[in-house]
């Protein structure tokens, strides 16, 4: 009998890949907030990644999803502003 706390073999790859999209949102997060305040208004504005415990394939899309966009909205903002890139 399976008992019912068990996870899937592939289970911890997931974890880990899900760390590791958290670390990095809070990375560009720290990154933005710190460097440029002015683009903190749009962290509230974009909806964070929901997580969908039963599905962790949704919950890592939805994180990579809401890393992309900060990455896309941080990229393009230095662009436009090349004499303030830190």
């Amino acid at each position: 009998m399976e008992n019912s706390t068990d996870k899937p073999a592939n289970s911890k790859a997931h974890d880990d890949m899900e760390t590791d999209l958290n670390l990095k949102i809070i990375e560009i997060t720290t990154r933005i907030k710190d460097h440029y305040p002015q683009l903190t208004r749009f962290l509230e504005e974009m909806p964070m990644a929901a997580t969908d415990e039963t599905n962790v394939e949704v919950t890592l899309r939805n994180l990579k999803s809401y890393y992309d966009s900060l990455n896309t909205m941080l990229s393009k903002y230095i662009s436009e502003q090349p004499d303030k890139k830190v």
